[in-house]
Formats: C-alpha cells, structure tokens, sequence
C-alpha cells in the first residue's frame, strides 16, 4: 500500500477535473472529458437539485452529504457532479465500475479508506458507475462501511435503483433523478467549449452557425457527452478556409453527429415509462401522442405481441362497454401483428391505437370486478340461491336445488326478475359514454325489478 493511499494529500478546489481513473484530462481526451465542469456554477442542467437553495445544493456547500445515487440517462452528469462534490468535500475520489470491478477490488478500496480515515482524517467519496450491476453479495460488502461513515458512497445507474439496488442500500442513499439536459443547457455547453481556450476549442479559429449548433443540441437527445464530442468531431474532421477559420454549418454538423440511438431498455425504465406513456395517452383520448409513443417503441425493436397485449388491456379497462368493439380490435390486431411481423405489423397496430385512443371511455367494467373482488375478499361469503343451484343430479329435486327457478328466455323481453345473488348489490355502474348508456337505460328498468324480487315481502297484520 503507497503512502499516497495512507497520507493522502487534500485536493485543492480549483484542481483541474479527473477522469474517471483518477487523472487530469490530457490535450488528447475527448472534448466532454476535458470540458467537466469543475465547480456547482460550472455544471449545466439539473437545476431541480443544484439550483441555488435545493436540497442538494445546500447539503454539498455545507459539507453534509451522506451516502447517494444518481440515477438519469447517459450524458446527463452523474460522474461530473459526483467529483464536484468530492472536490468541493475536500475527499479524496475513488472510483469503481459495476461492470469490471470485482469483491476484492471493492475490500481494497474500503482498507484503505479506512486507514486514510485513520490516519490523515482524510473522507473518501467512493464512486460507483453502474452500480446495478453489482449483484447483491457484492452490494452488501458495501454495507457496513457505508453505514459506519468509513465511505461516502455515491452510486450511478441508469436503471432504477428501487428495482435494481438492494432496498438495503437503498435505504440509506438519498436519491437524486438527473434529467436529460435541455437544448438550452446543451447550447450553453457548446459555445463555452467553443469558448475556451484552455480546455476547449477556444485555441482554434472556428465559426459554427447557429443552426449548427441547435441541430447538435437537439439530436444528442440530452446527452452532454454526445453534444461535445460531436462538436469536436466536426472541428476536427473540417478542413480551413482561405482565411485559416473552421466553419462549421449545418450540413458539418448533420455528418458530425449520429442519428439519434433511443434510449430504449428492455427491461429498464423507458421501457416502462414508454408504454405508460403510450396507455395513458390512449386513455386521454390524444390519438398523436399514442402514435408517437407507439412509433418509439417500434423503432426500438420492441416486441409487437408485448404491446398489443398491452392495448387488449387498455381496451378492457379505459373503454369498455362504451365501445365493446375496441376489445375485439385489439384482439384483432394481437392476432395480426403475430401473423405478419415487423415491419408490417406497425401498420393493424397503428390502426388499433387510433381506435383505441378516440373511442369513447369507460372504465365501469374494471371498477364493478374489483368491487365485487373486494366484496368476496373482505365480505361475507354469499350461499347460491336454492333456485340457481345445479339440480342435474340425483337427489338434487330431494333437497329442493333448482326448485323455483324461471327461465328468462320464456318471459317478455328475454328477462325475469328473480333473486339472482340473495343481497342487493350494484357493482355494475355504466356511464353515459357510446353504447353503453343503452345498457344504462334498460339496467335502469331491470334492476329495479331485481331488487324488488330480492326484497322481501312486506309483513300483513294479522
């Protein structure tokens, strides 16, 4: 073990940013890993958190940050703001990866931070990128130094670490969500690495139009990263003018930056949060907002089955008997989509999204089970009227099942009131919405018969 590791010297605020392994940026870095910023003023987006007077904000100028997790898409500055803090803590950084570390680096890191502790008095910000990745034995080795105060843990990953965290950790990290940065703060990013001379590209003559840099912005989809290096890529690959300048226009940057990639996991949160997205659009009768969603999911490679499954629900749920025919569309288009596959199936999906988000809703179907779920769970259990009793067997005519019971098929309109359940219950409560406030109208007449048969009869004095 190196006396470096034991005695640890306490970084100064104003040293340049590390890399990720613990080193200053070189002239030959990528133009993002040069351009972190250094300092909470310096870092760009997120101001949910690290806007002036936050939660966040406030804990790191007072220096009473306890153990964390970022969790956000790539690019948005999870390790940036995780060295920030450890330079604005005066600690000393250590980072480890999800993906290459293993349990005996993990013990390495932890001795030595606790003798670093011991001797210098020096606090360690152990930083962890893609901590989901870690499976549980490895999370708890994590355990009793986080909780102790030997590290102050700061986790990264892009997956939601409520589902992909051990809840023991969870438990005692606060939680930050960082967003997808703005085209405005992408913007901003850009022209202060055109700016700089010393980090960026303020050293180079360079002009880039402003419509350059709103496309660079806006197809790197949030991510810094992305914006930066694509900046680069198009200063660097651009031969000069007459005049010695780089000019960067819009087509140099159509060629510097790639099409955009969805950020799509197939078992992560824009999975999840993209067919939310895509129900509740349907539900709120926005028949765009379903296509859209439904677009990004195709693009994706999702898999056709999974969202026709999910619109079978959608129609059984938010439409219902206002429009029964949603549900065999949805079926329908279930069937079709397993039939032809991609990419034809985009064409009986779209069709059955459109249905679905303009058809009118009802959700009466969902509520009358559950309540009638609740009843059994909770209530007492209802016997089977003696009328509706099965009596095709010997012996059922002895102990009166079946006796009484009216066929309704042999009455006007197909109906007769009988006492079909032994209580008065109206789980059933239809809407106004399409057709089912047909059914409304006759349940109307039909349960007020109902409950009279179930009533019963007044009491004559004798």
């Amino acid at each position: 073990m190196s006396s470096d590791d034991l005695f640890a010297q306490q970084p100064s605020s104003t040293a340049p940013p590390e890399t990720p392994e613990g080193r200053a940026p070189g002239r030959f870095s990528p133009l993002a890993a040069r351009m972190r910023p250094r300092t909470l003023d310096e870092f760009a987006g997120q101001e949910h958190i690290l806007a002036p007077g936050q939660l966040l904000r406030r804990a790191i100028e007072a220096d009473r940050i306890q153990s964390l997790i970022f969790y956000g898409p790539p690019g948005t500055g999870k390790t940036s703001l995780a060295q920030i803090i450890a330079r604005q803590t005066q600690s000393k950084f250590e980072r480890l990866s999800g993906v290459e570390s293993n349990v005996a680096d993990m013990r390495r890191v932890l001795a030595t931070a606790t003798n670093r502790l011991a001797n210098t008095g020096l606090p360690t910000i152990l930083f962890i990128d893609e901590i989901h990745r870690f499976n549980k034995a490895q999370q708890d080795v994590l355990l009793p130094d986080v909780e102790s105060g030997v590290v102050r843990l700061i986790g990264a990953t892009t997956h939601n670490p409520f589902f992909f965290v051990n809840s023991p950790l969870v438990s005692r990290s606060q939680i930050f969500e960082l967003q997808p940065l703005t085209e405005a703060s992408l913007l901003e990013l850009l022209r202060r690495a055109l700016a700089d001379p010393e980090r960026g590209l303020g050293g180079r003559r360079i002009q880039a139009d402003e419509a350059a840099l709103q496309h660079l912005a806006r197809i790197a989809d949030g991510d810094a990263r992305k914006a930066l290096n694509s900046l680069e890529i198009a200063a660097l690959t651009t031969p000069p003018g007459g005049d010695g300048s780089i000019h960067i226009d819009l087509s140099v940057a159509e060629q510097s930056i790639q099409r955009k990639a969805i950020v799509y996991d197939a078992d992560g949160d824009a999975h999840h949060d993209t067919i939310s997205a895509y129900i509740k659009s349907m539900r709120g009768s926005d028949p765009d907002a379903a296509l859209y969603w439904l677009a990004k999911m195709i693009h994706a490679g999702e898999d056709p089955r999974f969202i026709a499954r999910r619109m079978i629900i959608c129609a059984a749920e938010d439409i219902g008997l206002a429009d029964p025919m949603a549900l065999v569309l949805a079926n329908a288009a279930l069937s079709a989509a397993e039939f032809v596959g991609w990419p034809e199936a985009r064409i009986p999906l779209a069709e059955a999204t459109l249905y679905l988000a303009c058809a009118h809703k009802s959700n009466s179907a969902i509520l009358a089970v559950d309540a009638a779920l609740n009843d059994v769970r909770s209530g007492r259990t209802l016997p089977v009227p003696s009328p509706l009793r099965a009596a095709n067997y010997s012996g059922a005519e002895r102990l009166g099942h079946g006796q009484g019971y009216q066929y309704a098929h042999e009455h006007p309109e197909h109906f007769v009131a009988q006492d079909y359940l032994g209580a008065i219950k109206h789980y059933y409560q239809p809407t106004d919405q399409g057709t089912e406030k047909k059914l409304k109208e006759r349940l109307e007449r039909w349960r007020a018969a109902l409950d009279q048969a179930k009533s019963p009869p007044p009491r004559t004095s004798e």
